[in-house]
């Protein structure tokens, strides 16, 4: 846990030590949206990007939508951490060869605030949980401004959530508090350590409507995140879960990093959406 927790703790400042002199390999359909958003009850403002299909601007046509965390690991390697998740160029690729298209919204992480606001439940390590206030500039600030400005999708059926690490954790967080938004969740690392329990009960108290979709992935080489996330695999199993709206891997010779995390989110996408 010491381990995981110092990797968690680094990576909040992670922006700052690594972004010099590094290329930008955004896409040019990825943008910064101009004014980054008021955060309500949290007394600060965060940035968001926006990944747009290739065609987008010469259809009329509506999109699924993915929300991420930690934005700025997802689309650029100049602002990422040690590596992107490369969001742009695998969906860029995608909607070239099969016309899988989606619309990406990237929520940039907090910095020094990071753990505080990603964790739905408290832990003697997170010294304010922040969680909820989160979750709710998402879903009451962030995705009402998307559909209102871009051609979206924006029934819960056609709206995911995904995130690594502790943005695994506030996604299965999201799904369970906000399934009338949310019908899929990629749960990439989950960190589950933060408290169990509290994650356990929740899960058990809020049942998921049957046609909600779970991908869960984590790195053989993730310790204690790997018994965590197939201990939940099972719960949700014993809950009789519908077996067919559920995925997991344990990936072989994996670590808790962007290049696992990169390696999946093609696989997790096409699952998740693959009646879209």
């Amino acid at each position: 846990m010491k381990r995981i927790f110092l990797t968690l703790t680094l990576s909040v400042f992670s922006i700052l030590l690594f972004a010099q002199d590094r290329p930008n390999t955004a896409s040019e359909n990825v943008v910064i949206l101009e004014d980054p958003f008021d955060m309500p009850g949290l007394d600060r403002k965060r940035t968001v990007r926006l990944y747009l299909p290739p065609g987008y601007t010469n259809s009329d046509k509506k999109y699924p939508v993915l929300y991420m965390h930690d934005g700025q690991n997802l689309f650029d390697y100049a602002t990422s951490y040690v590596g992107e998740w490369e969001v742009d160029e695998t969906l860029d690729s995608l909607a070239n060869a099969n016309s899988f298209e989606m619309i990406v919204v990237g929520i940039d992480n907090g910095q020094a605030l990071r753990m505080n606001e990603l964790a739905p439940f408290p832990n003697p390590r997170v010294e304010k949980v922040e969680g909820d206030k989160y979750m709710e500039f998402i879903v009451d600030v962030v995705k009402p401004y998307i559909d209102k400005n871009y051609r979206t999708l924006s029934q819960r059926e056609h709206t995911a959530i995904m995130g690594s690490s502790m943005g695994g954790l506030i996604s299965h967080y999201g799904i369970y508090k906000y399934p009338e938004v949310f019908s899929k969740a990629g749960i990439f690392s989950p960190s589950y350590w933060i408290n169990w329990k509290a994650v356990k009960e929740y899960t058990l108290e809020n049942p998921l409507p049957n046609d909600s979709r779970l991908y869960f992935c984590v790195g053989e080489k993730e310790g204690m995140m790997v018994g965590s996330m197939n201990a939940m695999v099972n719960l949700l199993s014993k809950e009789k879960f519908k077996q067919e709206n559920i995925t997991s891997f344990v990936v072989p010779n994996a670590e808790h990093n962007e290049a696992q995390w990169q390696g999946e989110f093609k696989k997790a996408i096409q699952w998740l959406f693959k009646e879209e």
